[in-house]
């Protein structure tokens, strides 16, 4: 078979694997590359958090531990009701929720699929307060419930020509299969969870709006946060991030602010 065949083979099987291998993101209803299922990554998932939890401090500060156990409680109970409401309960099959908060100065928070969540120390004087730890928290739930992880684990086995599934992936290379989960779900990376794309970042932002607005928190105090993110020091210009620039962001929020609010009700 010539280059040129083998070229034309490739995209149809390509073509092939895109249509069959898509699913449909609750919420904004974009399509995305789906070749993992939560029985395969979820437990790889929670084995990686409960790793990550070993090699680390889990935070003394009470208050601050409070409000992050708090919030997500509450974040969850805010999920489980809009899933079920449109009918998509069947998405959140396998979580295990649970939210700890980890000592350390990075300033990062994430949610592996399935619903365990980490906060680090260093994003909670950037939080401030409840609210402010609802945007952080709303956002990365977000992540998890659009099925963000799974979707770059899926990207990553076809990048890296590991195309028999998640099982056979873990067969051929378990190192490198391991490395593309880690980078799935942003662990260990700064501001973020860098390793997402922008229209994964914007999706979070439009998704965690409405989680934190069902769960009682203003989304008003989405812009908020991340105008005190900005004050942190220099970004690096937008093209050079995965993260869309604070004023962008802070741009796109505002404008997806007034849907939001209709799932808002002080006081929840």
């Amino acid at each position: 078979m010539n280059k040129t065949m083998l070229k034309k083979v490739a995209i149809v099987w390509l073509t092939a694997l895109f249509i069959y291998g898509c699913a449909t993101v609750p919420v904004t209803g974009r399509k995305q590359l789906n070749l993992v299922s939560n029985e395969e990554i979820l437990p790889m998932s929670f084995q990686q958090y409960n790793e990550v939890l070993k090699e680390s401090k889990l935070s003394q500060n009470q208050e601050w531990t409070r409000m992050v156990k708090q919030v997500g409680a509450k974040i969850q109970v805010a999920v489980e009701t809009y899933m079920k409401e449109k009918g998509y309960s069947d998405h959140l099959n396998g979580y295990e929720w649970e939210f700890n908060l980890i000592e350390s100065e990075v300033i990062n928070a994430w949610c592996m699929p399935g619903g365990k969540v980490a906060f680090y120390t260093g994003i909670m004087p950037i939080c401030e307060d409840e609210a402010g730890v609802a945007v952080v928290m709303g956002h990365e739930i977000a992540h998890a419930v659009a099925n963000h992880g799974r979707e770059r684990m899926s990207e990553g086995l076809v990048a890296n020509g590991l195309l028999g599934g998640l099982s056979a992936a873990v067969g051929q290379n378990p190192t490198l299969t391991q490395e593309i989960l880690m980078q799935s779900a942003g662990i260990g990376t700064q501001l973020g969870m860098l390793s997402f794309s922008r229209t994964h970042e914007s999706e979070a932002d439009e998704i965690g709006l409405i989680f934190m607005a069902i769960a009682g928190y203003d989304p008003h105090e989405a812009p908020e946060f991340w105008k005190r993110m900005d004050q942190g020091g220099e970004l690096p210009p937008e093209f050079l991030s995965t993260h869309p620039h604070p004023a962008t962001r802070i741009k796109d929020l505002e404008a997806q602010i007034p849907e939001a609010m209709k799932y808002y009700k002080e006081g929840n």
